[in-house]
């Protein structure tokens, strides 16, 4: 991606190198003269002192062989920063220097460009403390994540959860959750908002209009047209909701119509004129 100027860390490796062979050498001879003075020791040419001395000098021009042994792979590594490579697949943004920009490190000037990872990108989101509830009580290795984008339309692909929060935001009340979708026609772009999905499992449920559902002394209830098209509340009990319908759990029966328009004028026992919900507008008429 980029290449910073080579020729000082080539000198700093080039010296590296002369201090490692300059190093060998003082190494080698402190060798040869420590064997030599070991001989004249056996023969007892030499004292005891002066044969510590060389061993000693040769235990430290072993050390500094190390330390230039250090340095040269150091010069080394510093030589290989000066190209940047890009260290994951992605799209990179404009680049923030042009060629012969003056880059200092640790500095807002070190800054050359971002990299963002688009495939496979990931999309956070988060869940109430009850619908975490029930994504807990289910296999959340098996749960599938859809995603609707921002014009309406449904992404072609599911995700799946590789991340879920082990807290519970005390302000909000929901939980921290990640899913990793495919993105290989970069339908997705980073930093953009869209409405995610959990599927944990599928059952036959009734499902009626939000609106349809009332509040009541006694807790939840719809609106029921029997044959002769007159009204009488029946009380539900509710689940979750599903987009706009809510679910419910208890208190309908196949078959059965419920009133979802004009509410606010019903009484029991009123007499309606059911219809069917225009195509266009689901949200009227009679069901």
């Amino acid at each position: 991606m980029y290449r910073i100027d080579r020729a000082p860390f080539e000198i700093a490796l080039a010296q590296a190198r002369a201090t490692l062979a300059e190093t060998q050498a003082r190494a080698e001879r402190a060798q040869l003269e420590a064997k030599r003075l070991q001989s004249l020791l056996a023969d007892r040419a030499i004292s005891q002192r002066e044969y510590d001395d060389s061993a000693s000098a040769r235990q430290q021009t072993q050390a500094l062989l190390l330390a230039a042994q250090a340095r040269v792979r150091e010069a080394e590594l510093n030589l290989s920063y000066t190209t940047v490579n890009a260290p994951i697949a992605g799209i990179t943004g404009r680049a923030l220097r042009s060629e012969g920009s003056l880059v200092t490190a640790g500095t807002e000037s070190s800054l050359l460009t971002t990299l963002t990872r688009t495939d496979p990108i990931w999309v956070r989101f988060s869940l109430s403390e009850s619908e975490y509830a029930q994504l807990r009580s289910a296999d959340e290795r098996s749960a599938k994540v859809h995603l609707t984008l921002p014009d309406g339309s449904a992404y072609e692909r599911a995700g799946s959860l590789n991340f879920t929060g082990s807290t519970v935001d005390a302000r909000l009340g929901t939980v921290q959750l990640r899913a990793e979708f495919a993105n290989p026609s970069l339908a997705l772009l980073p930093g953009q908002y869209v409405k995610a999905r959990v599927e944990i499992g599928a059952r036959e449920a009734f499902v009626v209009p939000q609106a349809a559902v009332q509040q009541g002394d006694r807790g939840r209830f719809v609106w029921i047209v029997d044959a002769d098209g007159k009204v009488s509340p029946r009380p539900v009990e509710t689940g979750a909701w599903v987009g706009r319908d809510w679910i419910i759990r208890s208190g309908l029966q196949a078959g059965d119509r419920v009133a979802i328009d004009n509410l606010i004028r019903l009484r029991p026992g009123a007499t309606v004129q059911p219809r069917a919900p225009e195509p266009a507008q689901a949200a009227a008429g009679v069901r």
